[in-house]
This record gives C-alpha cells, structure tokens and sequence, in this order.
C-alpha cells in the first residue's frame, strides 16, 4: 500500500514539517519577504496575518483597512493591510500574498503564559486553500502544492 507521503509526493506537493506546541498547535517556520519568521497553522483563520510588532522586520508596505478582526478572544481590532508579498514555506513559494496586520499582543501573552514561544503571525485559510493544503497530523506534516 502505498503511504500518504508518498502518495502526495508523485502529486508534486512540497512536504513541510510541524511542530507540535505546548499549546496543542501547529507551528511552521516560514520565510516573509526573504526574513524568516514562527507561524502558527489555523485553519480557522479566515486571513493569514502578522502582527503590528513585526511589520518593520518582514519589511511590509501597509496601508489602512476599515475592517476589524477577530479572534482569540479579541474583537473589534483594528487592522492593516500588506499586499504582494512573497511567502516561502519549505521549498513552497507564493508571490503577491495579501496579508492581514493588526495587534498579536493578545496570542502572544497567551502562548508566553503557557511557556510557549510568541509568534510572527498565523498562517490562515487564504494561503492553505491557495497551497491546496493537507495536514497529516499523526506525522506531523503540513503538504502545499
């Protein structure tokens, strides 16, 4: 029989590894405009995005948004927004991805709180749909095509 892995591989998807969190996440290193950053996979996150804290380190354009996140137990945040960028997830690449920026203090001050390390931003819905993703969570893997 022939294994997932394998399977996807003939299907030209990109393998990415996973790290699993104290938190019960996923988390994936990713290169944003050539700097490299932690993410966490959320697919339920309609929009991938980074925070405000970390705009000047990936280098973002930003122009302003009127419309307001939510999540994590926060609403109503005020957001940005970064267009045509380039995000790089293991040897998956993607040019001119729009990116969500608004205030991560929030999941950041959760995550430290249960000894996890913060994060650059989340990788959401919009880049794992447009990367055809599957997540194969008993080895841990995220597949892009």
């Amino acid at each position: 029989m022939i294994t997932l892995r394998k399977f996807l591989t003939q299907k030209e998807y990109h393998r990415i590894q996973l790290v699993y969190t104290k938190t019960n996440h996923f988390e994936v290193t990713a290169i944003l405009n050539g700097i490299e950053g932690n993410f966490i996979v959320d697919t339920g996150a309609s929009n991938s995005c980074v925070g405000f804290e970390a705009v000047e380190k990936f280098n973002l354009y930003t122009q302003d948004s009127d419309v307001k996140a939510a999540g994590a137990g926060a609403t109503d945040m005020l957001t940005q927004l970064s267009k045509k960028n380039t995000v790089q997830i293991g040897n998956w690449c993607k040019k001119s991805i729009p990116l969500v920026l608004f205030d991560l203090n929030h999941v950041n001050t959760a995550l430290i709180a249960h000894q996890a390390d913060p994060v650059d931003g989340i990788l959401g819905a919009d880049i794992l749909k447009k990367g055809k993703a599957i997540i194969d969570y008993p080895k841990k893997c995220l597949y892009l095509k």
